[in-house]
């Protein structure tokens, strides 16, 4: 059964309604140990990286997901600040571990000198390069962001990204096998939004 992960800084509410309208299945978790018999795991998040981090790994969800997905090899997805736990280390509110998955760090957008609004919030343009995550969304759909920091991979970590452009390449969407994070909001981004999270349900 898919598992909504409920670490109380996540936009649950909009998320729920898209699972619940795409029709599949669920169940809304609030303990580690609730991971045990999913088949797919959805990560929000919202807020800034340190306190998501920090309830994480108070709450035992850090080494539950870590067996879920690491060792028993479970698909999980990441929105917006769910995707940036994926990584190793974030900056906001002070240096805090993520969950590592993805060789990574979080950083704070380059605001240009002043010449862009921070924090990145709105419709953007989402480069997929043909993702199968993406299958039946037209290369460089809007999708809806919210967010003032973002991922830097490691130039060695072998994965998959989309991009969006705001003032520089960000990273929109990234996978590493099993692992998938969204920076942007599928469950604010409308159709195409609805359509990347079946994707997540019924491909990945």
């Amino acid at each position: 059964m898919l598992k909504i992960v409920d670490l109380e800084v996540g936009n649950i509410g909009s998320v729920i309604k898209v699972i619940k309208h795409i029709g599949v299945d669920f169940e809304l978790i609030t303990l580690p140990e609730q991971l045990i018999g999913a088949s797919k795991i959805i990560l929000p998040g919202v807020g800034s990286f340190s306190a998501a981090a920090q309830k994480m790994h108070k709450s035992g969800f850090a080494e539950a997901l870590n067996e879920h997905v690491l060792i028993n090899k479970v698909p999980v997805l990441g929105i917006c600040v769910g995707m940036q736990l994926l990584a190793t280390l974030g900056v906001e509110g002070g240096s805090t571990m993520g969950l590592g998955f993805i060789n990574a760090t979080v950083e704070r957008i380059d605001n240009l000198n002043g010449t862009l609004i921070i924090p990145h919030m709105g419709w953007n343009d989402v480069y997929s390069n043909n993702i199968p995550i993406f299958q039946n969304i037209n290369d460089n759909s809007c999708f809806y962001f919210v967010h003032s920091y973002a991922m830097r991979i490691s130039e060695n970590e072998n994965v998959k990204i989309a991009y969006t452009n705001y003032g520089e390449n960000i990273v929109a969407y990234v996978n590493k096998e099993h692992i998938h994070g969204a920076q942007f909001h599928p469950e604010k981004s409308q159709q195409v939004g609805i359509q990347f999270l079946r994707n997540f349900i019924e491909l990945c």
